[in-house]
């Protein structure tokens, strides 16, 4: 295996490809941003315009969802890659987007107090976020930016990566990445960055970091392999 503890950067030039890569990575990614789309869609179905926040919002895929459906909804883009949010501003310009996006490269610790969202997205992040202090610290975060009864919509790796059933999970999701033209190479950095780079937990975890950090009524509204989507509310 080669390049195996390579540590992974957002800021590498490699990552211009990830708006084509990630698609061919991850079965079903395009209809998790269309299903989370549509849930808040639902949420804020009588509300006139609204202002979302998006917690890693580097890539793009978010705002470009939201921002070809719904001209009413402002967004708050935070992305601590310089790289990452470059390209989100390149794909918001070809879409030739209307609404207001403000692009804060950082963390959340980084907003001003005000003003509140009415519904938050975190997707493909909190696994990037080591030890579980550090993820509840993350969702609390998020909760004091959300109006009340306001959503969040989640999704990360989970499981437990010493189990039987993480490994089959992870053979299968290989034997998808090598179909669709992943390189060995690529599939065995990411491999090797789960536990080092990237710290799952269980769903079960995660449920109860979601509720000790104020959030209730959670529900999972999309699998792909050890991908889960949840949607939460404070």
């Amino acid at each position: 295996m080669t390049n195996m503890k390579k540590a992974m950067s957002w800021d590498d030039p490699d990552v211009a490809r990830y708006e084509e890569t990630i698609a061919l990575k991850i079965p079903g990614y395009l209809h998790l941003y269309d299903m989370t789309d549509r849930l808040i869609a639902a949420h804020l179905e009588n509300v006139a315009s609204a202002e979302l926040l998006v917690i890693g919002a580097g890539g793009g895929q978010e705002l470009v969802t939201f921002g070809k459906r719904h001209e009413a909804w402002n967004m708050t883009g935070i992305d601590p890659s310089s790289r990452m949010l470059e390209i989100a501003k390149l794909r918001v310009e070809r879409a030739a987007l209307k609404q207001q996006i403000t692009y804060v490269q950082g963390t959340i610790e980084q907003l001003e107090a005000r003003p509140l969202f009415d519904a938050a997205t975190c997707l493909l992040v909190l696994h990037f976020v080591k030890g579980l202090a550090q993820k509840q610290e993350l969702l609390h975060r998020i909760v004091e930016r959300l109006k009340p009864g306001s959503p969040i919509c989640l999704a990360a790796i989970n499981g437990e990566p010493g189990s039987a059933a993480f490994q089959i999970q992870m053979k299968a999701w290989k034997s998808h990445m090598l179909d669709k033209g992943i390189s060995l190479e690529v599939w065995e950095r990411f491999a090797a960055s789960v536990g080092y780079e990237t710290e799952p937990v269980s769903s079960s975890v995660l449920h109860e970091l979601l509720f000790e950090a104020g959030f209730k009524q959670a529900t999972r509204y999309f699998g792909s392999y050890l991908i889960e989507g949840w949607m939460a509310f404070r």
